[in-house]
């Protein structure tokens, strides 16, 4: 239930086995990655499993097709660096968890990228709202460092290169930042956030039309991008020009969830690339999401539990392997 009774039980390698059997194999019976034989061999000096079927890869541990899979550090260090990611409000830095659980810093930054992979469960999420649902708040942010604290000459190469020589004086304030968008269901205080490419109108209303279900009551700013919700939804706005809160429309939820990010990126991870900004909040939407409804302990094993079929190779997080996204 606490770190320090986590440390203990998973300092031993059999308690971590055991652990991600239960979390696998719920009915104990351990099943080949590759063949799916169920009568496979247990080698106890490797602390491996050997299937009984003659083909590639007949040995596989309990990482074999895991978010885990060809680390070379042991499940007590992976279970530790998840326990702290998954259970630490403001997050936690790569040095941090180097320092801790006795890794380099590179190896530790790219442990909790992984884990912020599995954080990430978009693909499989429910809509927002509907009969089931409350009413979804729904709200733009821009991230990023700001232009007063760049080297001179980082400012001037930006300021010639976004704007056109006739209107650089004229330099829109947000576009060295990054657009996200969030979405926020009041009744099951469910979020879901993601980085945007614009916030123009049919970006973000296309986004809006993907996660919350038509029919339900959308709250948002009186932004004019928003202003042809009301043909699939029941939309209200809020002018925040004269006040933050009109009954029971309002968007202090979702600009509460902002603060929060916001504060995690400038206070603990201090600088963060675009490319890497998704899986940042695919972090803080889990923390979120779970803050009600689970303790530490059953964070861990929710986050433990979508470990399966997801990879991400150094090579790519960097952007050196071919269909990398950036």
């Amino acid at each position: 239930m606490t770190l320090q009774q986590a440390i203990i039980h998973f300092s031993d390698a059999d308690n971590c086995i055991k652990y991600m059997v239960d979390l696998r194999w719920p009915d104990g019976v351990v099943v080949c990655p590759t063949c799916g034989r169920n009568d496979v061999s247990w080698l106890s000096n490797q602390r491996k499993w050997q299937c009984k079927s003659n083909h590639a890869k007949r040995q596989f541990s309990a990482k074999v097709g895991t978010i885990f899979e060809d680390s070379p550090l042991g499940l007590d260090k992976w279970i530790l660096a998840s326990w702290m990611i998954a259970n630490c409000k403001n997050g936690v830095s790569s040095y941090e968890i180097a320092r801790n659980i006795g890794v380099t810093q590179k190896s530790a930054w790219f442990m909790l990228h992984r884990m912020r992979l599995v954080m990430d469960t978009t693909e499989t999420d429910a809509k927002l709202g509907g009969s089931e649902g409350g009413p979804v708040e729904v709200d733009e942010a821009f991230v990023g460092g700001e232009p007063k604290n760049w080297h001179n000459s980082k400012r001037i190469a930006h300021h010639k290169a976004v704007r056109s020589e006739r209107v650089r004086t004229y330099q829109n304030a947000f576009t060295h930042k990054t657009a996200v968008i969030g979405m926020l269901d009041r009744e099951s205080r469910q979020i879901r956030a993601k980085v945007v490419p614009n916030v123009r109108r049919e970006t973000l209303q296309n986004e809006i039309l993907d996660i919350i279900e038509f029919g339900s009551k959308v709250y948002t700013d009186q932004a004019v991008t928003y202003k042809s919700l009301k043909d699939k939804y029941v939309h209200d706005t809020v002018n925040h020009a004269n006040q933050y809160v009109n009954g029971q429309v309002h968007t202090n939820s979702i600009e509460n969830f902002w603060s929060l990010m916001k504060r995690n990126l400038k206070g603990t991870y201090v600088a963060v690339e675009p490319f890497h900004l998704d899986r940042y909040l695919a972090e803080q939407c889990f923390r979120f999401n779970t803050s009600r409804t689970h303790n530490d302990e059953t964070r861990c094993a929710k986050l433990f539990s979508q470990v399966l079929g997801k990879r991400l190779t150094y090579a790519e997080l960097t952007g050196k392997e071919a269909g990398a996204s950036f």
